[in-house]
């Protein structure tokens, strides 16, 4: 019998569970048993159903209480300074990853940025020359128990030494964090030992850094590390995802490792090569389930990829989804408003253990009609999506491609346009703004609820958001901010928004992604040609405008971050569809320009997170995104402003696309690493204006203004101070009123501070 197993299963809940526990827990409602009663109820849930579909093994130590990096550096003893005397335990866990108050001190959170090119983020671990590691507080132990007791044979997953280091960053000056592996490798055997112990047979080591650009010292580092870990009786599978070994496979190949994992979703070419450098003792996974994105499988060409592996290896295939289905809502069949055509196409964390097993039927069982019966529906339901009318509209594509024949380009330099702006606008010195949302409360989400289900007809739901920005136009203007925004209350996310007011994109009831911590998306699915049918914002930056004499940003998310955090169709080229993405918000942006609003943000959040993983892909990705930005905002005369705002992201390495995008001003995240991201600005000539985001907005923490002028400060190190503007380094939807009002306050009176000093100079 084949064996088919999962990297990593959804560990937020099919109802959001864990997100209800973890806010409840933080605002004191539940105490730290109830909370931990939850992930034990969670876990015990979805081992059964990994049982219940006939897995090989079940998964364990995939579930996190907020991200699976800062539980490997809590298990590691990798603890910053300033969070030592707090113990162990959940204050400390929750510290490093939200921020914390110690002695009447502000002590902030770890830096937070993607995991690799996903949607998903986690909190970066934090090395100093001389780092020592021991073995911390380990819930994985715990948790293989627990999956014992149960009668289940248990898989663990480990971040392996390698790509921990990798994806950790060096404080207290700069140093090469691969000194630090000789000492990090003894706590790693301890573990493995240890889970020997316990009874463990396979244990899961994720090295997704193989999927990368390596320096050679690093390549070579790899034999050394598991050289030092084989051995014990333990048999390690190896797993690596998001891409294609490339330069790597050789190397994952020969790794003394009982098994490998390869991601034949992302890059299938290489199956054919990993078969012919694998050992002929080794184990090889499959990924042949799309474990990133939710469209039912093509059994057909799956199964001819398994064939051949299965001429080559025997019993040594395993087959399993791509990556951890993390990135994936957890079940299809919560969602009663899809319409019956779409969700025949689609396939979400328990669906896709079906189409596993189902897979693992067709090479054990190929003569069982049942098993072929259910081939042949899947393979119809594929065929039907790749036929169906609604995904092709012949109009949309001939615009695209007559706008992108066009020039893109703004009619004037950025100094023109500057000065075009500013005798308008007004502004002051470091002039205030924020980020677009402001705090989503109970009451706006039971208006929002209601209206969706015909509780409240539109004429009460249009009043109620108008009364919601009257208050968030009023807040504002108290505060004294300089551009005000009308703060989103009509928005339950910033690209669920856009998908359910354009055309071939379709939304989901329950189907929530972790973004990190208690934060979930709900992506759209993206299945068909994208279009707009009407203004989607106007009405309502329209109206926040008719409040105040003060200029109020329209608030779009670009083309790029909808792509990037969509489930996106993939019968065509994703450039094609963001380019249709793009042409509807340039329509978007040319009505708010119209309706009188002068100055229009494009959110590119997700624009470094698409970045593909290997350089060589680099220059055409960012030639097409930088495209589709130009096309939404370029469209507009040279006194309308154009924002756009990135967060979590290391800008160096795109600095030269950031500049091509030609925005009049950016805001960029930088609290949380302490305005080191503006290092990026001054090695590149950069002219246009800078937001750094001066406090951090993922922490309950309210900023000192000492410390938001210190940063600042820092800043002017690297942009004159006529270019600087001051902000939160996102948006505030997930914050309450009265820490926002206490933190903005404090921002405001930073910016006045600052100006009263550069005038004093």
């Amino acid at each position: 019998m084949t064996i088919h197993h999962i990297l990593g299963f959804p560990r937020i809940g099919a109802r959001r569970e864990l997100k209800a526990a973890l806010e409840a827990y933080w605002q004191g409602r539940l105490d730290e048993e109830g909370l931990r009663r939850t992930g034990s109820e969670l876990r015990r849930r979805h081992w059964r159903l990994q049982q219940e579909k006939g897995l090989d093994f079940v998964t364990v130590g995939d579930f996190s209480l907020y991200d699976h990096v800062l539980d490997t550096s809590l298990m590691l003893g990798v603890v910053p300074p300033r969070f030592a005397g707090m113990g162990g335990g959940l204050e400390c866990y929750f510290a490093m990853a939200r921020g914390n108050v110690k002695a009447g001190e502000q002590v902030h959170a770890c830096e937070m940025t993607k995991w690799f090119d996903t949607n998903y983020h986690y909190i970066v671990p934090e090395f100093r020359a001389g780092q020592t590691f021991s073995l911390g507080e380990a819930g994985l132990f715990g948790e293989i128990s627990e999956a014992q007791a149960q009668g289940y044979v248990a898989k663990p997953v480990l971040l392996g030494p390698l790509s921990y280091l990798w994806l950790g960053k060096t404080k207290g000056g700069n140093f090469d964090r691969l000194t630090l592996l000789e000492s990090l490798l003894p706590v790693y055997g301890g573990i493995l030992a240890r889970c020997k112990a316990l009874g463990v047979e396979w244990m899961q080591i994720d090295e997704p850094v193989l999927a990368l650009d390596l320096p050679q010292a690093w390549r070579n580092a790899f034999e050394s590390t598991y050289n030092r870990l084989q051995g014990g009786g333990l048999k390690i599978l190896l797993t690596t995802y998001f891409g294609g070994l490339g330069d790597n496979l050789r190397l994952a190949c020969q790794l003394p490792v009982e098994g490998l994992h390869i991601d034949a979703i992302r890059a299938p070419e290489q199956l054919r090569d990993v078969l012919n450098w694998l050992p002929a003792y080794k184990v090889l996974s499959v990924g042949i389930i799309d474990g990133r994105n939710v469209w039912r499988c093509n059994p057909a060409q799956a199964l001819d990829a398994l064939r051949e592996a299965r001429e080559r290896l025997g019993k040594r295939l395993w087959i399993a989804p791509s990556c951890s289905l993390l990135h994936v809502p957890v079940d299809l069949e919560q969602e009663t408003g899809l319409d019956e055509e779409l969700a025949s196409w689609l396939s979400f964390a328990v669906q896709k253990l079906d189409e596993l097993v189902l897979l693992r039927r067709a090479l054990d069982e190929p003569d069982d009609p049942a098993v072929n019966e259910a081939l042949a529906a899947a393979a119809r339901a594929h065929a039907a999506r790749l036929a169906s009318p609604r995904t092709r509209n012949p109009g949309v594509r001939k615009r695209v491609r007559e706008v992108g024949e066009g020039r893109q380009a703004r009619q004037s330099s950025h100094e023109k346009r500057r000065e075009a702006q500013q005798a308008w606008l007004e502004l002051p010195l470091f002039p205030t703004t924020t980020i677009g949302s402001f705090p989503q409360t109970a009451q706006i989400r039971r208006v929002r609820r209601d209206f969706r289900q015909g509780v409240v007809d539109e004429e009460g739901y249009i009043a109620a958001m108008h009364d919601e920005i009257a208050r968030c136009i009023a807040t504002q203007v108290s505060l004294g901010l300089d551009v005000l925004v009308h703060g989103e209350p009509e928005r339950s996310d910033m690209v669920e928004y856009f998908g359910e007011l354009l055309e071939g994109c379709a939304i989901t009831q329950l189907g929530w992604v972790q973004s990190y911590g208690s934060r979930c998306v709900k992506p759209p699915i993206i299945f068909g040609d994208i279009y707009r049918r009407a203004a989607m914002t106007v009405a309502w930056i329209g109206f926040a405008q008719s409040l105040t004499e003060k200029p109020v940003k329209g608030m779009l998310t670009g083309p790029v971050t909808i792509l990037n955090w969509s489930f996106v169709r993939d019968d065509q080229p994703r450039e094609e569809t963001c380019r249709q993405i793009a042409l509807a918000l340039r329509e978007e942006v040319q009505d708010l320009e119209a309706a009188g609003i002068r100055i229009i943000q494009i959110d590119e959040a997700a624009l470094r997170e698409g970045l593909p993983l290997r350089r060589a892909d680099w220059p055409d990705y960012l030639e097409w995104a930088v495209h589709a930005f130009r096309i939404a905002s370029c469209g507009v005369d040279d006194s309308t402003q154009i924002h756009t705002h990135m967060c979590y992201s290391e800008f160096n390495d795109i600095m030269p696309a950031i500049i091509a995008m030609d925005a009049d001003v950016i805001t960029i995240e930088t609290s949380r690493s302490d305005m080191e991201l503006l290092e990026a600005f001054e090695d590149h000539t950069y002219h246009n204006d800078i937001g750094p985001g001066v406090y951090d907005i993922h922490s309950p923490n309210i900023p000192e203004v000492e410390h938001m002028v210190d940063l600042i400060r820092r800043a002017q190190a690297h942009i004159p101070a006529e270019r600087l503007w001051v902000n939160p380094d996102c948006g505030l939807k997930t914050r309450r009123w009265p820490e926002v009002i206490r933190a903005l306050e404090r921002m405001v009176a930073a910016a006045e501070r600052l100006r009263a000093d550069y005038r004093a100079a």
